[in-house]
């Protein structure tokens, strides 16, 4: 029979110590019995003296005295403070108001259907030079620059930034990000020639005119170089885009 190798065992034992640690080099410390009377010593006592005080300090209420806790009761909503109001209110001559400026916002739309519109699509990320050019040439042809939304979600900072890049030039200038959807504008500057007469129809979510009720060009090119493009590769557009150049050119 084969003897068992006695250094497989001493190798068992030596793994279950720490590094650095042995049986010999660090015993189990001993438990006196002066170790035992000091910490029951230390021990805390608690009397019943305790624990009834405890129960006063934190009891649980009696259902009578539930009874005489309030409930809270739903607010009187007619004593809540009203807003400040000069009157009362003319509904009648708010209606009114409102149709006479239908009427007149529905007048400027005719008249614009009846004469061709020119659309300048920019973007701030243009460089200044070029929205510069933009704005003067606009203001010239009696274009419309238009942009896709706020700047920095901002109202305030568009605004801002418009008047620095209009100042006191008359140019038309708005935010239409539908009119961007409308024409299919993907790249700044584009340049869109409408033909007079043309209505948005419904088209899917948006508005969208009719096939050939306009022409676009997009580059980074000036308004009259634009112009001059439309009127050689869509001579349909020929009479319009000559109106507009002569506006610009004075």
């Amino acid at each position: 029979m084969r003897r068992p190798n006695p250094f497989i065992g001493m190798a068992l034992v030596a793994a279950c110590w720490a590094p650095g640690l042995s049986p010999a080099a660090d015993p189990l410390p001993q438990v006196t019995h002066t170790d035992i009377e000091r910490a029951a010593r230390l021990k805390p006592l608690i009397t019943e003296r305790d624990l009834e005080r405890a129960r006063r300090q934190a009891r649980t209420p009696s259902a009578a005295e539930l009874a005489r806790v309030p409930v809270p009761a739903m607010p009187a909503l007619d004593r809540l403070p009203q807003p400040v109001s000069p009157g009362t209110l003319d509904l009648e001559a708010i209606a009114k108001g409102y149709e006479a400026h239908a009427d007149r916002m529905m007048a400027i739309e005719s008249a614009r259907t009846r004469a061709p519109s020119l659309l300048v699509f920019v973007s701030f990320s243009l460089p200044p030079a070029t929205l510069r050019r933009l704005v003067e040439q606009a203001e010239r042809a009696s274009a419309t620059l238009v942009l896709r939304g706020l700047t920095q979600a901002s109202l305030k900072q568009t605004v801002l930034q418009v008047r620095k890049l209009i100042g006191t030039r008359q140019v038309a200038f708005q935010i239409d990000p539908q009119a961007f959807e409308r024409f299919g504008i993907v790249h700044t500057p584009t340049f869109v020639l409408v033909r007079p007469g043309a209505q948005a129809r419904p088209c899917n979510e948006a508005q969208c005119l009719p096939a050939g009720s306009f022409v676009c060009a997009s580059g980074d090119v000036s308004l009259d170089y634009a112009l001059e493009f439309m009127e050689r590769s869509a001579p349909a557009f020929g009479k319009e885009a000559r109106e507009f150049l002569r506006k610009l050119k004075g």
